[in-house]
């Protein structure tokens, strides 16, 4: 049985936080992970940019839900969900994510969680485990899946590395350039052509 594991930000939906500052014209959302590696640092910053423009998470939720996901996505998941078994491997949180995955036709999503108070102000998040993305593949092997997995970003690397097969779609340069070994795709054709691809060879 084989199984395709896609990461959600970048490859189905736009970059939430990015997009979550641009939409509510609060600069300092924008960071990543690039700008910041020390993740703990990285949320504890934007809890506190909620606070301080008092965004609780329905606020967070309506801009979310106005995003809406990535040109063309859902029927790109719908036609490999005819195919194949998929999971989508997330940083985000299930908070974030429910009204994209409503939109994209509620595929299977792990990720993390956010803890908010009773007024729904988001005071605290809680990771599924470390290295989630890489310890899921890594079960799923164990379980005696083929693996074939795809994301745009440094955070999806070890996943790529664990699965059978990695793609990465639509990446930064650098990332390219470091990660030489995985074929980069830029749009969803090409990405269904690499599945189909891989599918045929592991």
């Amino acid at each position: 049985m084989q199984l395709v594991c896609l990461d959600l930000e970048g490859v189905l939906v736009p970059e939430i936080w990015i997009e979550f500052s641009q939409r509510t014209g609060i600069p300092e959302l924008r960071r990543t992970t690039r700008d910041e590696p020390d993740y703990d640092k990285l949320m504890k910053g934007r809890l506190a940019l909620l606070a301080q423009h008092k965004l609780g998470l329905p606020d967070i939720q309506k801009v979310i839900a106005a995003m809406g996901p990535m040109a063309g996505a859902k029927d790109f998941l719908d036609d490999l969900r005819q195919r194949f078994q998929v999971i989508i491997l997330s940083d985000t949180f299930y908070q974030f994510a429910m009204p994209l995955m409503q939109q994209l036709g509620m595929p299977t999503l792990f990720c993390h969680q956010l803890e908010t108070d009773k007024s729904g102000f988001v005071v605290n998040y809680h990771l599924r485990m470390p290295e989630q993305k890489r310890e899921a593949v890594k079960r799923f092997r164990e379980l005696k899946f083929k693996v074939i997995a795809a994301g745009d970003s440094y955070n999806d690397t070890a996943m790529l590395g664990e699965a059978h097969a990695g793609i990465l779609f639509r990446p930064p340069e650098n990332v390219i350039r470091e990660f030489p070994q995985y074929p980069v795709t830029m749009n969803y054709a090409e990405l269904d052509a690499q599945i189909r691809s891989a599918s045929e060879r592991i």
